[in-house]
């Protein structure tokens, strides 16, 4: 286990979650940082082609939560129209600090990648998107380290959740609301003021930095077959030791809890708000491909740990309500879906006979009907803890309750003291 080298939070910020890495940092290596000027080489000018085929070689992902393949999103970039690149850093989920840690410690990584793809699809701009104030510092600090950043722009946007999503930031960026518009387009089509648009996530952005200065030979030196490389995970609940820690792809799960000081036999949430609670093998492999084959998914790259001390149907209303209060309130499923959901779910603490069968009911018609993910996210998120916590839900019909309080192990909110308390 690496300690990776930090950068004291500016005079007033919040404080920030440890950060490590098991083996040799990556993401969080030293010499990133902005409060240095910038002594690494420029990245590595690849041509489209190259790019693409070196990303389709390492098998690399978006980190953003949809782990969409960066090959297939690069060839649906126009060759011969204006193009606009777009680092979504708005990270908007309470749960999730990793992009944060990132644009803290390591904005010249972020703004590598960022410039590999802008060389590489001829963009004309690029915008970085950013709602935490430390992060939009060091970023312009990075800016201004560099003579190859003149394209670059750091625009802030809105901090609510649905905010987060990629066509929600694009509006805001063009300046309108931080909501995303009721037609789903795609942004390689028309994003950012009309123009063919590359957006992806600020972990994404570093993950090609390193691999143009790499290579993909060596960039695949860890990890494993299916999924090359490291990843961040923000680690949040009943844990000895909460932070932001890097880890290379196929540790096992078993192997992180271990390492954050999880209790044996605690309830595990993949991929934060909008993911699952995990019920399989506790050694599974934390690599994309492997547990999309499994049914669940990293998302944003959260591991929210649930101890038994506190009432776990309690712990989903909580968030449940915090997820219908960061509803756009633009489409039925969000405006009157998610707040019946919330309520549901608390009469269900309360020992209300008939709530898990009407909350089943209503879980089964959110899903596809919203005009962005959000509905979809908080409908999974409740429904596998439905599953996960089925013991709990028939003690809360059967006693009226649990005997357990609610310890507010999983954080609504956006600031790190609530995460590591």
């Amino acid at each position: 286990m690496t300690a990776a080298a930090t950068i004291p939070n500016p005079i007033g910020s919040p404080p920030e979650p440890a950060t490590w890495s098991l083996g040799p940092p990556r993401l969080l290596a030293a010499g990133y940082g902005p409060r240095r000027p910038y002594d690494r080489a420029s990245p590595r000018v690849l041509s489209r082609d190259q790019l693409t085929r070196d990303v389709a070689t390492v098998g690399l992902l978006g980190r953003g939560g949809a782990a969409f393949p960066v090959a297939a999103k690069l060839r649906a970039m126009p060759r011969r129209r204006a193009v606009t690149l777009v680092v979504n850093g708005s990270e908007s989920e309470p749960a999730s600090y990793k992009d944060r840690i990132l644009m803290r410690h390591s904005p010249h990584l972020v703004l590598d990648g960022a410039l590999v793809v802008a060389h590489a699809l001829r963009a004309r701009r690029v915008l970085v998107a950013v709602n935490d104030e430390p992060a939009a510092a060091a970023l312009h600090q990075a800016v201004g380290h560099r003579s190859d950043a003149r394209s670059v722009r750091i625009a802030g946007t809105g901090g609510r959740f649905v905010g987060g999503e990629a066509r929600a930031v694009l509006r805001a960026l063009g300046g309108g609301p931080a909501l995303a518009p009721g037609r789903r387009v795609l942004p390689s089509d028309r994003g950012y003021r009309g123009t063919p648009t590359f957006l992806s996530n600020v972990e994404t952005f570093a993950q090609i930095g390193l691999l143009a200065a790499l290579g993909p030979r060596a960039y695949a030196d860890t990890g494993i077959t299916d999924e090359p490389g490291t990843t961040l995970l923000t680690v949040t609940g009943a844990v000895g030791r909460p932070g932001v820690v890097e880890v290379p792809h196929g540790t096992p799960l078993s192997v992180l809890l271990c390492e954050v000081g999880a209790a044996p036999g605690a309830a595990i949430l993949l991929g934060g708000y909008h993911g699952a609670w995990w019920t399989g093998d506790p050694a599974v492999p934390l690599s994309r491909p492997i547990l999309q084959a499994a049914g669940a998914t990293l998302g944003a790259g959260v591991v929210c740990v649930l101890g038994p001390e506190t009432c776990p149907l309690a712990e989903l209303a909580r968030v449940a309500g915090y997820l219908a209060s960061e509803s756009a309130g633009q489409c039925g499923p969000c405006m009157f879906g998610l707040p019946t959901v919330a309520h549901d779910l608390q009469q269900l603490v309360g020992g209300h006979r008939s709530a898990a069968s009407d909350l089943r009911r209503r879980l089964a018609v959110v899903p596809g009907r919203g005009a962005c993910a959000h509905p979809d996210g908080t409908a999974r998120f409740v429904a596998s803890g439905l599953r996960a916590f089925a013991a709990d839900v028939e003690q809360h019909q059967m006693a009226g309750g649990c005997g357990r309080p609610l310890r507010g192990q999983l954080t609504v909110s956006p600031t790190w003291q609530e995460v590591a308390r």
